[in-house]
């Protein structure tokens, strides 16, 4: 399976702009750029779109491992806190924080902790990044 993305940027880091789309068309020409990135400005930027991918990858690989269980989830919601640093070897993402709060029926803390380890560790966008992945994760009752 090969999904595509493309971008286009014109100009300059700090003045110039680009898009991103997706060959789903989720994303057609969505706006990203400097401002976007490392100020408040509009449009999207590459640790927002890394944090999305892996908060739901997260979802589905937890949703699969509940499922392997015996378990289903009424709702997984993940948020992904995506740390871009400056260090002297340049930019890097550092550091992945995943928030998660699970309502599922039938499942105890230490099932869920322990289900939940296994998908952060065996998602595939986890396994993609070298950053420090850390996570609180909530059964909600």
């Amino acid at each position: 399976m090969i999904k595509k993305a493309s971008a286009i940027w014109k100009g300059s880091l700090k003045e110039g702009g680009g898009t991103i789309s997706t060959e789903t068309g989720v994303l057609d020409h969505a706006p990203y750029g400097f401002k976007a990135r490392f100020e408040n400005g509009k449009g999207t930027n590459p640790e927002e779109l890394i944090g999305a991918a892996h908060a739901g990858c997260f979802s589905m690989a937890l949703s699969m491992i509940l499922g392997e269980a015996g378990l289903t989830a009424e709702s997984i919601e993940t948020q992904a806190d995506v740390t871009l640093e400056k260090l002297d070897s340049g930019f890097e993402i550092t550091t992945v924080h995943l928030t998660v709060a699970a309502k599922i029926p039938g499942a105890n803390k230490a099932q869920f902790d322990d289900l939940a380890g296994k998908a952060k560790a065996g998602c595939p966008v986890s396994k993609l990044l070298k950053a420090e992945i850390t996570m609180d994760a909530q059964l909600v009752p």
